[in-house]
């Protein structure tokens, strides 16, 4: 996904280059990279019968018509798969965050981007809030061990620079916690927040941490 790094906006000159998405991956043989494809989609498909706690890997070998061997091979765990599957579910957000049109890709103000990167990301999350959790659940530190973690803080520090550059790193810090998986999910299941009332307010709180 290294592909899609590229200008986030005109204040992304002078800064630190965005990082890679994901680490790159060593080329695979062409009977490889279908069996991979095979055990994502038939991840996917489970996930939708049985949820993320129905998975497990001898179902999802066996749906995928692979050995075990070749299952463990591309996959440690189930949150290898889960971060396998939020890698190809976001793609798209990121081509549009970096190259898309305003207000969620360059051109338009820090503060209008931002509002329409929380909408996206809560989009993003509540969509595959499953799929989070398991990764973050996966590792001591949570969501600062994900690969794609630092490209979020990135992007919303280039966005809060233009407001205050002096603590732009700090502000966007606090905005990644107001916008994490376990913080939606108290809000979404557990308060049972409607989805858009939920981002409309998001917003709210996350442009005022960049202005205030």
């Amino acid at each position: 996904m290294s592909d899609l790094n590229g200008p986030q906006s005109d204040s992304t000159r002078g800064a630190s280059p965005l990082l890679p998405l994901a680490t790159t991956a060593k080329p695979q043989r062409a009977d490889a990279m279908r069996n991979r494809r095979k055990v994502l989609d038939a991840a996917s498909q489970l996930i939708a019968e049985v949820g993320v706690a129905g998975l497990t890997m001898d179902v999802l070998a066996k749906r995928a018509q692979v050995g075990k061997g070749t299952l463990y091979r591309n996959f440690t765990d189930k949150a290898g798969i889960a971060s396998a599957l939020l890698d190809d579910r976001v793609r798209e957000m990121h081509a549009q965050m970096l190259q898309g049109p305003p207000p969620l890709g360059p051109g338009a103000p820090g503060t209008e981007r931002l509002a329409a990167f929380v909408e996206a990301y809560i989009r993003h999350i509540s969509n595959n809030l499953d799929l989070v959790l398991l990764t973050e659940a996966s590792s001591p530190r949570g969501r600062f061990d994900r690969i794609v973690y630092p490209f979020w803080r990135l992007h919303v520090e280039v966005l809060v620079r233009e407001e205050h550059p002096e603590d732009a790193r700090f502000r966007a810090e606090a905005i990644m916690a107001v916008l994490s998986a376990a913080q939606l999910e108290q809000w979404l299941r557990l308060e049972g927040h409607e989805l858009d009332e939920l981002t409309a307010r998001a917003q709210k709180v996350v442009v005022g941490i960049a202005r205030g």
